[in-house]
């Protein structure tokens, strides 16, 4: 039995609005504990560049105390309520945004740069630190997962997606909601939304974490391989990829299976780009 920690409102509201919020996870002084450890592994190898790589897209290959949070009772709970009992997890994403900086992300739709063969995704986005409209919280167009829409690059340098990839129709400002959580609070939204972010004005880093759960009926249609981890129920498809967990932060052997998944995402979010605004493989 579910111990949901959202109603079947909140479950109404997902598949009519895109997402939900906010949703208790962890409290935050474990919140807390999440933000030193990753800064502590940060500081560790803030002059290597692969090992820096590891920290910011898919950390929970190489780091046992994210791997134990992807499976975390109270998020698989609420995100079986929208995908049903089978659930992967198939990315995450550090999203680091430093005191009084410029970074922030433009209106986009995840799944539209993803190759996944279909929308049955979520992304839970936990709050390490508060997200707030000062430090540049994430902002949601309720509604907006029913279909896709063209998008454009723009490789803004302030630009956080991996090609400042932007809607290319117009959005309704107006319609943003401000996607305000507390330390250890986190929200859940369709791979579809319309979601953007503005920059840090505040005097402190604003540090989330964003995990993207897929049913295993789903698979990469744009590079010839892919990785995810079975994290609830059944896998009857064996589309992706399953490296081992790992037990020790950074090892070796997690990290070189880190390099294989971090080259095979970059060849499906860059298809199409030219070679010199691509970032270097690992």
């Amino acid at each position: 039995m579910l111990n949901n920690p959202i109603s079947k409102v909140d479950i109404e509201r997902y598949r009519e609005d895109g997402f939900v919020f906010p949703i208790p996870v962890l409290s935050s002084a474990q919140a807390l504990e999440y933000r030193k450890h990753y800064e502590t592994l940060e500081a560790r190898v803030s002059h290597q560049q692969e090992l820096s790589a590891c920290l910011t897209n898919n950390a929970h290959f190489v780091i046992p105390m994210l791997n134990k949070l992807v499976r975390h009772r109270a998020i698989l709970d609420a995100v079986e309520s929208v995908l049903g009992p089978d659930l992967m997890v198939w990315s995450t994403t550090f999203w680091v945004k430093e005191a009084h900086s410029k970074g922030h992300v433009t209106w986009h739709q995840d799944l539209h740069y993803w190759g996944l063969s279909e929308d049955d995704e979520v992304t839970a986005w936990i709050a390490i630190t508060p997200a707030t409209t000062e430090n540049g919280c994430m902002r949601f167009v309720p509604g907006t997962h029913h279909r896709r829409v063209a998008h454009g690059d723009t490789f803004a340098p302030a630009n956080m997606l991996s090609r400042g990839q932007a809607i290319a129709v117009d959005v309704d400002e107006t319609q943003g909601v401000d996607v305000e959580l507390g330390a250890g609070q986190m929200s859940l939204h369709h791979g579809q939304l319309f979601h953007a972010s503005g920059p840090n004005r505040s005097n402190d880093r604003r540090i989330g974490l964003a995990i993207r759960y897929i049913k295993p009926s789903m698979r990469q249609v744009v590079g010839q391989r892919d990785y995810a981890w079975l994290v609830r129920g059944k896998d009857a498809y064996r589309h992706f990829e399953s490296p081992p967990i790992p037990t020790t932060d950074l090892d070796p052997v997690a990290v070189e299976h880190h390099r294989a998944m971090h080259n095979a995402q970059l060849d499906v979010f860059y298809k199409g780009v030219d070679e010199d605004k691509r970032p270097r493989r690992l």
